[in-house]
């Protein structure tokens, strides 16, 4: 895979642990490292094969994880007899409430903004108000990078393994496959993540297709939402901020970088 993504604004380890945490629901206090470990380690396999630049971060916290399985496998020290017995997993539980304390507060903050920005000044007519309503009944959320990679995991899952003795083997870029979906958001007001994964006709055109998706997100072309947590992932176009689309395959230049990444 040549083509590189570099990610300014996805999440980091802790997102991901806390968001395998409450995929399977469970106890932060009580986490089954063994499980969360493999989990994890999955996840990283994932992104080494989409070449992520995030990568180096998840590591350093799959350390952590594998130090925290062996030292639970040790049996207990004969010379702490008598001392409360202490938990390796508790410094790790107690970083992941204190991150979790700081994502509902900055939530909480994200709500009252989006309450300031719904209000409306009182010369805007009652027509234009309900309108705007009820167009807004149906509630999105925002899809992490974890899901779109757990999307991915379960279409490679799905497909064959190539055939070796093929002749031939098409050759997909990340440019066309952008190209495609934009041509695609033309004719429909989204798309479904597993509907373009169904589309692809091996496992190389899945990757390539979700690399564009992550491409188009980067770039603010598209927005990639959920109806509930861990629902099905649905593809937008960001109407504030769109390329033009031609039926002719078109060059996508790179916008200018939004700033420094964020751990």
């Amino acid at each position: 895979m040549v083509h590189k993504i570099k990610l300014e604004i996805f999440e980091g380890p802790l997102d991901l642990l806390l968001y395998l945490i409450k995929k399977d629901d469970i106890d932060i206090r009580d986490i089954p490292i063994a499980s969360i470990t493999e989990q994890y380690m999955a996840y990283i396999e994932m992104m080494k094969i989409l070449d992520l630049d995030i990568v180096g971060d998840f590591l350093v916290m799959a350390a952590t994880l594998i130090q925290i399985k062996s030292k639970m496998l040790l049996p207990p020290d004969p010379t702490e007899e008598g001392a409360p017995p202490v938990d390796p997993r508790d410094e790790l539980a107690d970083r992941l409430l204190e991150y979790q304390r700081f994502q509902e507060i900055a939530e909480e903050l994200r709500a009252k903004e989006k309450q300031r920005r719904d209000l409306f000044p009182r010369n805007i007519d009652e027509q234009a108000i309900n309108q705007l309503r009820e167009e807004s009944k149906e509630i999105y959320f925002e899809t992490s990078l974890f899901d779109l990679i757990n999307a991915l995991y379960d279409a490679l899952k799905k497909t064959p393994q190539e055939i070796i003795h093929e002749i031939t083997k098409e050759e997909f870029t990340v440019e066309q496959k952008i190209h495609e979906i934009l041509h695609a958001m033309l004719e429909q007001s989204f798309l479904k993540l597993s509907e373009l994964f169904s589309r692809a006709r091996s496992r190389v055109e899945i990757i390539v297709t979700f690399l564009a998706i992550l491409e188009l997100i980067r770039l603010r072309e598209i927005k990639v939402l959920q109806k509930s947590a861990f629902g099905e992932i649905e593809v937008f176009r960001n109407k504030d901020n769109m390329l033009p689309v031609s039926l002719e395959p078109i060059e996508v230049q790179e916008k200018e970088e939004a700033g420094p990444a964020h751990g």
